[in-house]
């Protein structure tokens, strides 16, 4: 099958008809059906039945898609990643930034920024770090600011600053909790408010309690610590997050405590590898460097 074939198939498969896979791939419908019946007379067997005016997939069909659909992906970041390296210049700095550290950090860099580049102009996608790592290797971002390391051989990282994760929870009763300080396996016997293990830091959380022998049960988990946070805030219970997301807090009846072992958060940029940064780039991060350090 030549790529143009597996372009109609796959359309056809998503969209359920030709004419709909047509519009999809801006092509006429005539020269869609022409496509997919050369494809069939290459392989020598039918993709597609009709009944009742729908086009259904054949077994043999539904073997190919499972092989076509990764490829499909594949020629979409191929597309992505070219229109990327034909960026003009004087285009907006695109940041690629983690949610939580949006809140707060972000909105303070950018005030630094603007004050040696006030007109120029920017973009902000917020991503969780695995999925800047892979809008980075695609060049799809200038600068992307994530939790922990993402190593990649087309990445070069530069460390912006380094928390530690804390414990935040309301403490507005009398006798409230007033600790600097609390033992996670003591957090951890009541329900709590935690990051997903899929990220970054909530796996360097779970293998800490796996060490201690503890771990959590019920609670709440969630995937952004900025969520948590703000759970935490609504009384929910006592959250786990970041100490720079607890900076970006709006209770004052919460209290924060740095938890027990200490487990380091570090705050990375991503960069494309062997290209000299932009001095707008390398401004950006020294105004991020200037705010997550202060926090």
């Amino acid at each position: 099958m030549k790529l143009k074939h597996l372009e109609v198939f796959h359309a056809i498969m998503l969209t359920g008809s030709v004419s709909a896979a047509a519009r999809l791939l801006h092509v006429t419908q005539p020269a869609a059906t022409q496509t997919l019946q050369h494809a069939e007379l290459q392989l020598g067997y039918a993709l597609f039945t009709r009944q009742r005016n729908r086009l259904v997939p054949t077994r043999e069909a539904q073997a190919l898609y499972a092989e076509v659909q990764p490829l499909m992906a594949q020629l979409e970041r191929v597309r992505r990643l070219a229109t990327a390296l034909g960026r003009d210049e004087g285009t907006p700095l695109r940041i690629l930034v983690v949610p939580s550290l949006a809140v707060k950090a972000l909105p303070e860099a950018l005030r630094r920024f603007r004050q040696r580049h006030p007109d120029m102009p920017v973009t902000i996608r917020t991503l969780h770090s695995r999925e800047i790592a892979q809008a980075m290797v695609l060049q799809e971002g200038d600068i992307g600011i994530v939790y922990g390391s993402a190593p990649h051989p087309a990445l070069h990282e530069e460390p912006i600053a380094r928390g530690r994760l804390v414990c935040v929870s309301r403490a507005e009763r009398p006798g409230a909790d007033r600790r600097a300080t609390v033992a996670l396996d003591e957090l951890l016997r009541s329900p709590i408010i935690r990051i997903d293990e899929r990220d970054p830091i909530g796996t360097m959380l779970a293998e800490q309690w796996s060490r201690l022998g503890v771990a959590p049960s019920g609670g709440i988990t969630v995937q952004t610590y900025h969520i948590a946070l703000v759970l935490a805030e609504q009384g929910f219970g006592p959250a786990i997050v970041d100490s720079f997301t607890a900076q970006a807090r709006q209770d004052a009846a919460l209290h924060t405590r740095t938890l027990l072992p200490e487990i380091g958060v570090e705050v990375r940029a991503l960069l494309p590898q062997g290209v000299r940064s932009p001095r707008p780039v390398a401004d950006f991060i020294k105004a991020f460097k200037a705010v997550a350090e202060a926090a």
